[in-house]
């Protein structure tokens, strides 16, 4: 994986909205919001996103109101899953 070059500004925030055209609205820990799109790597993997999902960003330091979704956080505490059923 590619290191960042330096330009570029690491930042995390919530979803808050999903829009179309698998654009986001995305709000930072300062309560700034940002329109973002996702990578081309978590489009090649299918990684789904919805809203609510904390996620790590990449921003232009020329362009504060954009951003591209690098990385979907793990949950610290996902909902428990139901316990298996076998079906005869």
């Amino acid at each position: 994986m590619p290191e960042s070059d330096g330009k570029s500004i690491e930042l995390e925030g919530k979803i808050v909205a999903v829009l179309p055209g698998t654009m986001f609205r995305v709000q930072l820990a300062n309560g700034h919001t940002v329109l973002a799109h996702i990578s081309g790597k978590l489009r090649k993997n299918f990684i789904k996103i919805a809203a609510g999902d904390m996620v790590k960003m990449e921003m232009s330091p020329y362009d504060l109101e954009k951003a591209r979704i690098t990385y979907r956080m793990k949950e610290t505490n996902p909902a428990p899953r139901p316990a298996f059923r076998r079906r005869y």
